[in-house]
């Protein structure tokens, strides 16, 4: 591998004595690893399941090494959002960032949602979470990974954090910025970063990574978490940010890392002490390359706005009042045209009564949050969530499904979001069993002899106790429901 020398140099001049064993580190493979979603499944029951070769990554309690032969991607497991396949490093910010229940935590350069997934087991359901990601396509990828592991309490946006910290001053418990960076952690892994790098190295990314930790700053409530983290050993990226933003804003306080003894400490700049900062290195743990510093505002933040401060900005108050009155004016108009273009039986029908019909034959409590259409389509947002006008949202909470010629089709995230006790038609099958392949692949499958008996209508096909989504019984067959855009190629 054919390594910058101006990389080179700095790694020297960084690791000192270390450099040697570092450039050996280059002489191995990297390692696959994955990280069980505890939103699904406890780490115990699904070593229980599993009969992979599964060895513990050390530092963070539901990761896991695995061998290359065991092809986790194909596995029905994976389908089911049961685990997320993760480099070992990148595992350690979700892990680090202070996380309870009913937290409202922001995600603010989320794709393609590893770390973001791992929030949202950690907040169990409670509180919300908002994954933003500036690229459109970048974050339909993290919507796919947050909806298949069945998370519900979510914000997925697609907005420049200055407009994000516009809407949201000081409203969030816990802000992870994973920044942009000039990925030298990832060398060994990826290969094509080093060009990337040499069109782009630290220089080039330093002020990015300056103007969202302000941004990010903006967005944290009193007593809330920061923790900033990067792929990369540059101090340009990592201990230099650091240093120019305590400097900057004397509110924040680092904090020192939950411990695990390969962490390097962070290297002193200047006057400033950064040691409770931490490297991730290859050559000290099995892992590629990270960097992290949490840091705290200070203030107890007991006074929380359920919106994001608007009383206090009478701008953006009266910006989000015009935009929901044109907002409404909109969906008002779309309303009628479609209802023009309905057979006049089907004029009128209103979405919600399509959707509550279909959920009737669901077990759980709905009354906790609150339901909400867009046109055809059906949302539900837990307790305590409310979207804020001026964004542009890929998806407000947990998407229902969708009236079609007045019939409700549910979503593929609301059967990821189901469980086998929590609906009354279930085709539960082992992991092993041919339909379950045929079912991912979008084909129709038979119903056994005792399976369904008498039973009709949209069932929720499982494997192993865990939702892979609808079907609709036909005769002994199974229409296959499942969403398109998942299958298995």
């Amino acid at each position: 591998m054919e390594l910058p020398m101006e990389f080179l140099e700095q790694m020297k001049n960084m690791l000192g004595e270390a450099y040697p064993d570092y450039l050996e580190s280059f002489s191995h493979p990297a390692h696959s690893a994955l990280r069980v979603n505890t939103g699904k499944i406890s780490v115990e029951e699904f070593r229980q399941k599993t009969g992979w070769n599964l060895r513990p990554v050390p530092w963070v309690s539901n990761g896991f090494y695995y061998e290359d032969a065991a092809n986790p991607a194909k596995h029905p497991h994976y389908y089911a959002g049961l685990y997320y396949l993760q480099e070992p490093s990148a595992m350690t910010p979700a892990s680090r960032l202070p996380v309870k229940e009913g937290d409202r935590i922001l995600d603010l350069c989320a794709a393609p949602g590893g770390k973001a997934t791992e929030l949202a087991a950690r907040l169990k359901g409670t509180g919300m979470l908002v994954a933003n990601d500036i690229s459109s396509s970048r974050a339909r990828a993290l919507l796919k990974n947050l909806e298949m592991q069945g998370v519900e309490n979510m914000f997925v946006t697609t907005e420049e954090p200055g407009r994000l910290a516009q809407i949201y001053p000081e409203f969030f418990d816990g802000i992870l910025l994973d920044a942009p960076c000039s990925g030298e952690g990832m060398f060994r892994k990826e290969k094509t970063m080093i060009s990337y790098w040499k069109e782009h190295g630290p220089s080039w990314y330093a002020p990015v990574q300056k103007t969202l930790i302000r941004q990010a700053w903006q967005m944290l409530r009193p007593g809330g978490y920061l923790l900033y983290s990067t792929c990369t050993f540059s101090l340009t990226e990592n201990e230099e940010v650091i240093d120019e933003f305590l400097e900057e804003f004397p509110d924040m306080e680092l904090c020192p890392v939950a411990p695990y003894e390969g962490f390097a400490p962070g290297i002193t700049v200047g006057k400033r002490d950064l040691s409770d900062c931490v490297h991730i290195f290859p050559h000290r743990m099995e892992g590629e390359g990270h960097f992290l510093a949490l840091l705290r505002k200070s203030g107890d933040g007991k006074q929380r706005e359920m919106l994001s401060g608007a009383g206090r900005n009478p701008e953006i108050k009266e910006n989000r009042k015009k935009s929901g009155k044109q907002e409404k004016q909109n969906l008002q108009a779309a309303q009628q045209k479609r209802n023009r273009g309905r057979k006049e039986s089907d004029a009128g029908k209103d979405p919600l009564e399509s959707a509550r019909e279909f959920l009737s034959h669901t077990r759980r409590d709905w009354n906790a949050g609150k339901f909400f259409c867009r046109q055809d389509q059906v949302y539900y947002l837990s307790s305590g969530m409310e979207p804020a006008e001026g964004i542009r949202y890929l998806r407000t909470g947990l998407w229902i499904g969708t009236v079609k010629k007045g019939r409700f089709e549910p979503s593929q995230a609301l059967a990821m979001a189901l469980t086998p006790e929590t609906f009354d038609v279930v085709l539960d099958l082992p992991a092993e069993d041919e339909r379950i392949l045929r079912y991912l692949k979008g084909e129709t499958i038979g119903i056994g002899e005792g399976e369904l008996d008498g039973k009709n209508g949209w069932v929720l096909v499982c494997t192993d106790g865990f939702p892979l989504g609808f079907g609709k019984i036909a005769g002994a067959m199974i229409k296959n429901k499942y969403y398109a855009g998942w299958r298995m190629v």
